[in-house]
């Protein structure tokens, strides 16, 4: 029943900030409507106004806050991206966000796995395990690692480099590397992203070609994307500019760049954010693949 689940996605939501409180986070809360988001490829907002939109996530506001001193923060949200649904996806959606300074994706990796555990410890009967398509996954033995060029090497018998060049990737990530990502009996990180797809992510000093980033899977279900920051203002605004560029080519409408966001980003310290979907961690938490059964109203029953 979905009562059910509503309970247990407040135990989990309790499960979560007590972890961030208990290791010294603050707690913040940042504005839901603002000017500009990150221009960003493939995520849409939702655009309220000419000069408003819903966040698609808390991350500029809250790298603002790291810039300004503050050193380990985290917030739970509701954000929005425009044309989202499916049984893994709503339009409204809650996010939690966590942030580090003078640290590295390394310390985030650490985090998930401190996280996961502590949830399932607070809110499943002792030993038990995420339920993902019918499988467990446990937390509580090591976590796997593969690089994204070996994970598509490995499921799908081809070349990340390749498949980006020819406009592949993503359809390749879901029909080939996230079903091999699913085999996995632990929660797996998939890391080092190519350049290409860094986003707001650092680029490896030993390997420019390859960005501090990554993305964590349980069962194969995408459940967190995180990075070493890009501290460069110049930089950034030059990837915010390509973006648009690709948004425009795709025939979706150029964003307003977040000038408040470049201007505090030379004062940011290095550091590391990520982004985990609170509803995903409770769909694996209650067993359930359909994002439907863990909120308490979906679009669809209002």
């Amino acid at each position: 029943m979905k009562s059910n689940a509503l309970w247990l996605r407040a135990k989990c939501i309790k499960a979560v900030r007590e972890f961030f409180w208990s290791r010294g986070f603050l707690e913040v809360e940042t504005p839901l409507l603002i000017p500009a988001n990150a221009p960003e490829e493939y995520i849409n907002p939702l655009i309220v106004s000419p000069t408003s939109q819903l966040q698609t996530s808390p991350e500029l506001c809250m790298k603002r806050l790291l810039s300004e001193g503050h050193q380990k923060l985290f917030q739970i949200c509701h954000c929005w991206r425009s044309h989202e649904r499916g049984s893994r996806h709503l339009q409204e959606f809650t996010m939690l966000e966590w942030y580090r300074s003078n640290a590295d994706y390394e310390a985030l990796m650490t985090d998930c796995e401190e996280l996961l555990r502590h949830v399932a410890l607070s809110s499943l009967p002792e030993g038990a395990t995420f339920r993902r398509n019918g499988h467990s996954i446990t937390p509580f033995e090591p976590w796997q690692r593969i690089t994204v060029q070996d994970a598509f090497e490995r499921f799908s018998h081809g070349s990340v480099w390749e498949c980006l060049e020819k406009g592949l990737y993503e359809e390749i990530l879901t029909s080939a590397v996230e079903p091999g990502l699913a085999t996995f009996h632990t929660p797996v990180f998939l890391l080092d992203y190519p350049a290409e797809l860094a986003a707001l992510s650092r680029l490896k000093a030993e390997n420019p070609r390859l960005a501090e980033r990554f993305e964590l899977y349980v069962g194969g279900l995408e459940l967190a994307n995180g990075f070493s920051e890009l501290t460069d203002p110049e930089e950034q605004r030059r990837r915010f500019i390509e973006a648009n560029r690709q948004r425009s080519k795709n025939g979706e409408v150029a964003l307003p760049i977040p000038e408040p966001f470049l201007t505090s980003l030379a004062a940011m310290p290095p550091s590391a954010g990520i982004a985990l979907g609170i509803d995903r961690l409770i769909m694996l938490t209650a067993g359930t693949d359909s994002i439907d059964e863990v909120v308490a109203f979906t679009p669809e029953d209002l």
